[in-house]
């Protein structure tokens, strides 16, 4: 194995053991005078960053935008870049998409796009019989699971991923596929519900009545922007009737579940096609 190809295992099982997410490209196929050869990787950090040796700038262009095309829906793929001349579709005969090169040497590659992501996150502040529900079903669905209560509440969580003894939730780095939700239900509601805000998840709720919800806003002010307010679902939970602690953790995690899936078919692919020069 060259010391190329050590590196960017090494950058692999490193990006893995922080919990970041990345896109692994890998040449499957040459044809005609190519720099890189069959077998040939490297790793699409979440920055556009491209670490290894594939190709040179005839094809590092179409594999920044692809492989984070891949990161931002998950979803693995194949591509094909071939000399600007020779392509007149945007898809192949064979149904690999296209790609066009400038580069002198004139050859084809095959490169196929393996999203690696990390389970999205679910953050549960409170401990609450609807917190430490959710916190349960959370982890059975797979979920990254992280609790923020009180120091001696903590106890009553186990097999949980991460639990912390604040609301300090700007560390986490959340993002649009993470959650939080507040079910502190009478317990530093507000603090929560102001780090539940600015935390860039992209779903927060919130447990509690409209109108107990509507006066937490109200005390947070503009500590919390107006955009991220009107995003707050609250109550939190799809609207299937729920009364005892495990129905409304159920029916908070169908909206989570529900939110994400509609802003990932709803994201337009603003990343794909062009030209690798």
């Amino acid at each position: 194995m060259s010391k190329m190809a050590s590196d960017t295992l090494d950058l692999m099982d490193r990006l893995r053991q922080s919990g970041e997410d990345f896109c692994v490209a890998t040449v499957i196929r040459t044809a005609a005078a190519t720099s890189a050869k069959a077998g040939a990787k490297a790793v699409v950090t979440r920055d556009g960053a491209v670490h290894g040796f594939i190709g040179g700038g005839c094809v590092t262009g179409a594999v920044k935008r692809v492989g984070l095309e891949a990161l931002a829906d998950g979803k693995p793929r194949m591509i094909r870049v071939k000399p600007k001349e020779d392509v007149v579709e945007p898809v192949d005969v064979d149904g690999v998409e296209l790609h066009t090169s400038s580069c002198p040497s004139g050859g084809t590659v095959d490169i196929f796009f393996e999203p690696m992501r990390q389970a999205a996150r679910l953050v549960v502040c409170g401990a609450s019989p609807v917190a430490t529900t959710l916190a349960t079903i959370a982890v059975a669905m797979g979920y990254r699971t992280i609790v923020a209560a009180r120091e001696e509440d903590l106890d009553r969580f186990s097999g949980i991923d991460e639990t912390r003894a604040d609301f300090d939730l700007g560390t986490l780095d959340l993002g649009d596929r993470d959650a939080v939700v507040v079910a502190t239900q009478g317990k530093r509601d507000r603090e929560a519900l102001k780090a539940a805000l600015s935390s860039g998840a992209g779903y927060v709720g919130i447990v509690g009545s409209r109108r107990k919800i509507a006066k937490l806003l109200d005390q947070v002010g503009p500590e919390a922007s107006a955009a991220a307010k009107a995003a707050l679902h609250g109550p939190a939970g799809l609207d299937i009737g729920a009364i005892e602690p495990e129905e409304i953790a159920l029916s908070i995690l169908g909206e989570i579940v529900k939110v994400r899936r509609q802003a990932a078919r709803a994201r337009p692919s603003e990343l794909a096609g062009g030209e690798a020069v």
